[in-house]
């Protein structure tokens, strides 16, 4: 009896928690094309989320590039198409490893570090001060977080994607003499539209999630000082699942148009 109780429990906080989600989803839809618009505080925020992500991604990048291509190539070599390794390397990371693995960092990095944020504004009541001083504090914090997200992750995913072909391109060096010219073709020459466009239009979701999570959980934050731990970890973990959800669903409709 107890154990059905607990289930009926979690599935009405579950429902009472995408409730409340979808009435912050459209809250930020009726305020977002609304004047007037915090540029100052927008530029603010994509220089945190994006330029300061670069180093973390760049380095992710390349080491995720430079490990892919040195484990593939041993595969590819037993069946005579060592040729081919760019071409699957460039694909592999186009298409998926490098929106997926760049949109869980961010969930990582920038999902937890504006939950927290938010919620330690909430904590210390500055969300309440801004009320009282006549700024609307949805659109300062919330409008200007999820905007900087859904535009400065696509950006960091094609940072990310050069900067792992760059590690690919060494890791090809290092057993054979290819030149950066024949690479960069080999690489474009696997390319198509339905590469490069599906996988910037997963970046721009990806982007969104993140910052609307990470904007939710903090702005709901409760429990004072404990809440504010708990809306960082809770932004990580929802942030994270929905990147995959995303991405399969992207996946399936993408296998549609190919």
């Amino acid at each position: 009896m107890n154990q059905a109780n607990t289930t009926v429990v979690a599935f009405r906080n579950f429902f009472q928690e995408v409730g409340q989600l979808t009435s912050f989803l459209v809250k930020f839809f009726k305020q977002v094309f609304v004047p007037p618009y915090e540029f100052d505080e927008f530029a603010k925020q994509s220089f945190i989320v994006g330029y300061k992500s670069l180093p973390l991604v760049g380095i992710t990048g390349f080491i995720m590039g430079l490990v892919l291509t040195i484990q593939l190539r041993p595969t590819l070599v037993d069946f005579g198409a060592e040729s081919w390794l760019p071409a699957m390397v460039a694909l592999s990371i186009i298409r998926e490893i490098g929106p997926v693995i760049t949109a869980l960092i961010c969930a990582g990095k920038v999902g937890s570090g504006i939950g927290a944020e938010i919620a330690s504004m909430k904590v210390t009541e500055q969300i309440d001060a801004m009320e009282v001083s006549g700024i609307n504090p949805f659109k300062y914090i919330v409008v200007t977080r999820i905007v900087a997200t859904t535009l400065m992750i696509p950006l960091l995913v094609i940072f990310s994607d050069f900067i792992a072909l760059m590690g690919s391109f060494l890791a090809v060096n290092i057993k054979s003499d290819v030149s950066i010219t024949l690479f960069i073709t080999q690489v474009f020459d696997s390319l198509d539209f339905m590469d490069v466009i599906p996988s910037l239009i997963k970046a721009l979701f990806f982007g969104f999630f993140i910052g609307l999570i990470g904007c939710y959980k903090g702005y709901t934050s409760s429990n004072g000082t404990e809440g504010v731990g708990a809306s960082a970890n809770s932004a990580v973990v929802v942030a994270s699942l929905l990147v995959f959800i995303i991405d399969m669903i992207a996946a399936q409709i993408t296998s549609l148009f190919t």
